[in-house]
């Protein structure tokens, strides 16, 4: 009956270490994303520079970071982030915006993270605006 005892608890102990989280391992992408944080290096809405103080999306100008529990912080606003499509999109959800923002990576390396997206135009709603984030690992 001990070594029945001793058994179960080992099975216990092994079951127990080889659960991480969900039992899935960090990908690639996860790491270079998660790993550093992000300096914005340029942004430019329908082709032209923008992000000057005043201007559409100023406030995410500076430093982006994605923290490995799903937070983080984009330019001067907090909340939740997530890949989507298989880590091909991430999602980006502040209470400060009224909608999420969905990007689509085009470039993720240890040294560049570049992003583009279509916002909402309030003006004209067919044309949404279309945005190119490129950020420099700092």
């Amino acid at each position: 009956m001990n070594k029945l005892g001793i058994v179960w608890g080992c099975v216990v102990l092994l079951l127990l270490a080889s659960c991480g989280k969900d039992g899935e391992e960090e990908s690639e992408r996860f790491r270079l994303l998660t790993g550093v944080t992000w300096a914005s290096d340029s942004l430019l809405v329908n082709g032209e520079g923008a992000g000057s103080p005043g201007q559409m999306l100023a406030d995410f100008r500076g430093e982006a970071r994605f923290r490995e529990d799903g937070t983080g912080t984009f330019g001067v606003y907090e909340g939740r982030w997530e890949f989507a499509a298989a880590e091909t999109e991430i999602i980006i959800q502040s209470e400060a915006l009224s909608i999420p923002l969905t990007t689509r990576i085009a470039e993720l390396t240890a040294a560049s993270l570049k992003v583009t997206t279509a916002f909402p135009n309030p003006e004209v709603p067919d044309e949404p605006f279309m945005i190119r984030m490129t950020f420099k690992a700092k």
